[in-house]
């Protein structure tokens, strides 16, 4: 099944489905709420609160894009990114990291491995949409 069959194509416009990694609920939550307040074009919004429990809703659920913290238990951001990229069927899914790291380090290593992009924490409304601008379409008037 690809991303782009039909399932994903409503009223008109394609939405997106992005799955948010963090092992905080609460943020998982703002990031859901942040990403309806984007105007963009997002359908389905899976969570996970490790990069293990990511691999097995990301193999379950088709998504167009992973938002993820670094510092997580069991697998973390970095790890999860990895394996995303390492693996034949999820290789072109982008991935943003979210992070509260500061340390270029960590941002340098995400990049390497093929983010897509980073925000650090705290973030906004408008800075989640101008990372993902380009990654997702937009809404589309209806």
């Amino acid at each position: 099944m690809s991303v782009f069959d039909d399932e994903y194509v409503v009223r008109g416009r394609m939405d997106s489905n992005v799955l948010v990694v963090d092992d905080s609920a609460a943020i998982r939550k703002i990031l859901q709420r942040v990403l309806r307040q984007t105007g963009m074009a997002i359908g389905a919004i899976h969570e996970a609160g490790d990069g293990q429990e990511a691999l097995a809703v990301i193999g379950q659920h088709p998504v167009n894009l992973v938002l993820t913290d670094i510092n997580m238990p069991k697998m973390d951001g970095l790890q999860l990114l990895a394996s995303l990229k390492a693996s034949q069927q999820f290789r072109a899914v982008p991935v943003v990291m979210i992070t509260t790291e500061g340390g270029e380090a960590k941002v340098s290593e995400a990049v390497r491995l093929g983010a897509a992009g980073y925000v650090r924490k705290p973030f906004t409304a408008d800075q989640i949409k101008e990372k993902l601008t380009g990654i997702l379409a937009p809404e589309l008037p209806l």
